[in-house]
């Protein structure tokens, strides 16, 4: 049985793994290389370097484990037709992502953008509106792993959690929940929107201008999901009209963001490159979720954890 990397995990991260299944040939690589693709049986890659041609290589390709949440760039079809399973690292992101996402909330509710600004011009200045995230309402679009746990967390502040979601489902972290349909309903009531939506074809141009009119003029919107959720001229258009207070964005439509985009020269926009989810402990997380799937594997089972349908995107 060969298990190919297509990156190479820290040494003190290989050993443990290698000593756990002596009966495993694991190859780690800081890119892919179709000679050892061809040779795997499993592939651990982050789900962005492999192609249709891989995939006709890959002969003996039997399990892709992906170590990231997001799939939508890899060859879906290619992959179910050959019926290779397909598993990856949902809920890994929902510590640093919410830590992320509450940073930035934090950040704009006390002014520390405003505070940081004063202290490089070196100016003794209280002139800014402060409020308070405690008895605010938080609406959470998408609440899976990563959604569930910035609900608790937010509810730990004091924040009333609403959840919109396909089947309208109770979420345990959401005060209130409701179906996605029902989402212009519910804009209204919130002083932070949050999209966590995975890049799908619902999910597509899911929000609107008309979205952002139903919000309040001094709502926080914050997209740390996907980027083409929105398009990005109906969100400059909210931004640039003041229908909203802030925007705070991880993912965008295209990336990295181009250096023309208007997003760039908005005063009321916040722009991260799409790292919210980075921490020196990534690796170490992915490896915790694919050590005991591989023992299932190796046992002849296949009920493995955070099992991805390519064709539905998630």
């Amino acid at each position: 049985m060969r298990v190919y990397f297509t990156f190479e995990p820290r040494e003190d991260l290989q050993k443990p793994l290698v000593a756990e299944f002596p009966e495993v040939d694991f190859v780690f690589d800081a890119k892919l290389n179709e000679e050892q693709l061809m040779k795997a049986d499993i592939v651990v890659t982050y789900g962005e370097d492999l192609t249709v041609a891989n995939i006709a290589l890959a002969d003996k390709l039997q399990w892709i484990f992906v170590a990231s949440a997001g799939v939508e760039k890899m060859p879906a079809q290619a992959i179910a037709e050959r019926d290779i399973f397909v598993s990856n690292v949902r809920g890994i992101h929902k510590k640093p992502m919410t830590e992320s996402i509450l940073a930035h909330i934090l950040a704009l509710k006390r002014g520390l953008p405003f505070i940081y600004e004063q202290q490089k011009k070196g100016e003794w200045n209280k002139k800014t509106s402060l409020s308070e995230l405690n008895g605010s309402t938080a609406l959470i679009i998408g609440p899976g792993a990563i959604g569930a746990e910035i609900g608790r967390i937010l509810q730990a502040f004091g924040v009333h959690t609403i959840g919109c979601n396909r089947s309208g489902k109770s979420i345990e972290s959401m005060n209130e929940t409701y179906v996605i349909d029902d989402l212009k309903a519910h804009l209204p009531k919130a002083d932070i929107v949050i999209s966590m939506l995975p890049s799908t074809a619902e999910t597509k141009y899911l929000l609107t201008y008309g979205h952002f009119e139903m919000m309040k003029d001094t709502a926080i919107f914050m997209n740390f999901g996907r980027g083409n959720v929105v398009k990005e001229e109906e969100l400059v258009r909210a931004l640039q009209n003041k229908i909203i207070g802030h925007a705070v964005l991880d993912v965008f439509e295209v990336e990295p963001l181009p250096k023309e985009s208007l997003l760039w020269k908005l005063d009321n926009v916040t722009i991260s490159p799409h790292f919210s989810s980075h921490s020196s402990r990534y690796v170490e997380r992915a490896l915790e979720i694919f050590e005991p799937s591989l023992k299932k594997w190796l046992d002849g089972e296949r009920d493995l954890e955070n099992k991805v349908d390519l064709l539905r995107g998630y």
